[in-house]
């Protein structure tokens, strides 16, 4: 077993590695910018190193930076997190150069999944069912139109390197293909370095639904089941919960054995989520895979009573998994609480936090990495926590959430609360009929 893990990461998620380390035995290193010398991630570290100024680029990210901080402090793994170098196959195999064991996907594993096109086609290849579209990247606008005219309107014109919604297009009509591929690879090249496209047949009122995954070093892997993620804007999830209230037993079957599929037939290592969209008849597509712990991991924890970090380092450790998949016997509901303006198109809202109050109770879990005093920095993304519940209904649940939400108090900072607040009330959301087009309907009252 590990020794020592540094943590390449930041805020609520570095916390969260760093507790189930402690709980193992294992010591912790903390890595920070000058913006987060304050954040608490760096005060429950055993040990600390700043890696460089507030910029990401020169700091969370600054490969060269984050190996000398592991080598001085002798730590002997690191695990990346979610975001930032989580899925850089380039760091993973400069990890592996160092004798630095990576917490997450080889090397090889990252270029073959975090390719979108790459990974359709490993998929296809898999047996696991993809959405119809173009065979790899499309050469020419041509070659695009042509592909569309064939499986017909409307299509999704996709970045192959991208992520966050950029450089995706959803077209209803030949009229206005050229537009949408000229801006979205425009979008592309600005945001990934590569323009490169691919195209997809949309799938109408969909919902985004993944299924967690675990592979060990022996081609041995399982699931946990799924976590509906449809609640979205522009791309970016809000609100997840499990199980998913379209979900039957049939199609959780059927899902969680193509994902278990999909990741033995890769020899997956690690924790890991196959996403796919479900369409409204219940047929579900391979959408892509993402090799790392997600934001939204604690719901699955919390239905099924597994700790996915712990896991995750037992893997990296050589550890065999169980193989066992699970279903869950309870239900859990994650709202993301971002320093954002609700009420104004959810700009981004750092600043201090001048008061702080977490709710609690029973089958209430808050992680988060600030406090009264903190300063919330505008380099990095806006989250403040998580909030998650777990009950015994999707009645409960909510009705717990509600609750929840109304004892947290996050004062000198606008948050997404009240978002959150008119979801839980919200007839659709409460009777579970959304899709992934649930914003483009609602309003802040």
């Amino acid at each position: 077993m590990f020794k020592k893990i540094l943590i390449a990461n930041r805020g609520e998620i570095a916390l969260r590695v760093i507790r189930t380390c402690k709980e193992m035995g294992i010591k912790t290193v903390a890595v920070y910018s000058k913006a987060d010398a304050e954040s608490l991630h760096v005060r429950f570290a055993d040990e600390a190193v700043c890696i460089g100024p507030a910029p990401s680029s020169e700091s969370y990210l600054k490969m060269s930076n984050i190996i000398a901080a592991a080598e001085i402090t002798n730590a002997d793994a690191i695990h990346p997190g979610y975001g930032f170098l989580s899925e850089n196959s380039k760091f993973s195999k400069l990890c592996e150069e160092h004798e630095i064991k990576f917490i997450g996907a080889s090397a090889e594993m990252i270029e073959k999944m975090g390719d979108k096109a790459t990974a359709k086609a490993t998929m296809i290849a898999a047996g696991v069912p993809c959405i119809p579209g173009s065979e790899g990247i499309l050469d020419t606008y041509e070659d695009a139109e042509k592909l569309a005219v064939d499986m017909g309107f409307p299509v999704m014109l996709k970045a192959t390197a991208g992520g966050g919604g950029k450089g995706m297009r959803a077209v209803w009509k030949v009229e206005n293909l050229r537009d949408a591929w000229d801006s979205a690879r425009m979008e592309a090249k600005a945001s990934f370095g590569n323009d490169g496209m691919y195209m997809e047949k949309l799938i109408e009122e969909p919902r985004h639904i993944e299924i967690q995954v675990v592979g060990d070093s022996y081609g041995k892997a399982c699931h946990l089941s799924e976590r509906d993620c449809s609640v979205q804007r522009r791309h970016q999830k809000l609100t997840e919960e499990t199980p998913s209230p379209f979900m039957t037993d049939e199609l959780r079957n059927s899902m969680g054995e193509a994902a278990v599929k999909a990741a033995e037939f890769i020899k997956y290592e690690g924790a890991g989520t196959v996403e796919f969209l479900v369409d409204k008849h219940r047929n579900f597509y391979f959408m892509e895979m993402n090799t790392r712990i997600q934001v939204e991991h604690p719901i699955t924890e919390e239905v099924v009573d597994y700790d996915l970090i712990r896991e995750q380092i037992l893997v990296a450790a050589g550890v065999p998994i169980s193989g066992k998949n699970y279903t869950p016997q309870l239900h859990s509901i994650e709202c993301r609480i971002n320093a954002e303006d609700p009420h104004n198109g959810f700009r981004p809202a750092p600043g201090k936090i001048s008061s702080y109050h977490a709710p609690g109770g029973h089958g209430v879990r808050v992680d988060t990495h600030v406090y009264a005093g903190y300063m919330i920095p505008p380099n990095y993304d806006s989250m403040i926590s998580k909030l998650i519940v777990t009950a015994q209904t999707r009645e409960e649940a909510i009705n717990k959430m509600k609750r929840a939400l109304d004892e947290y108090v996050i004062e000198g900072v606008k948050t997404t609360i009240p978002f959150h607040r008119q979801l839980m009330d919200d007839p659709d959301y409460v009777s579970g009929n959304y899709t992934t087009k649930f914003m483009e309907d609602f309003e802040m009252k």
